[in-house]
């Protein structure tokens, strides 16, 4: 895969991380365990380890329940930008490994698309709620889904 691809797609699932923090690195750990992702020779290779694909599927779970609660924080916020920054960053870097790329610039990338995702997240999950005149659990769902499908898409080009 030529070097431009491989940095998109850091680029891209940090993007998805900043739709849902836990997704990113829920699908590359799956993508790992199931082999899509080559990591035996990089110090990334704990991502592909069934603890690491459990822990990070139930995060991600518990994040798509408490992202629909009304008390909920905005991920624009400090605690919510900080996990897309650092799981962004591991999902770019993990992605960047998988391809012999620099795991480094990876991380940079999965960085700034998980800032991003989640402040166009946040754009267009509100734009579309008064579009469209539906409750925000509608529009949430829907991003979830975006997030789910998007995460598996991007591993899937491996």
């Amino acid at each position: 895969m030529n070097t431009a691809t491989v940095l998109a797609l850091a680029f891209a699932i940090g993007l998805i991380d900043g739709l849902r923090s836990m997704t990113a690195p829920a699908v590359v750990a799956w993508a790992a365990r199931w082999k899509w992702l080559d990591l035996h020779s990089s110090f990334l290779a704990f991502m592909g380890s069934a603890v690491a694909a459990y822990i990070f599927t139930a995060a991600a779970i518990v994040e798509f329940v408490v992202d629909k609660l009304p008390k909920t924080p905005s991920r624009k916020e400090a605690r919510g930008l900080t996990a897309r920054i650092v799981l962004g960053g591991l999902s770019g870097a993990t992605v960047c490994a998988a391809a012999n790329h620099s795991i480094a610039l990876g991380a940079l990338l999965g960085v700034a698309g998980g800032v991003a995702g989640a402040f166009a997240g946040y754009e267009m999950r509100t734009r579309l709620v008064r579009a469209l005149n539906v409750p925000d659990f509608v529009i949430a769902l829907l991003e979830d889904a975006v997030a789910i499908g998007g995460g598996f898409l991007i591993v899937s080009r491996f």
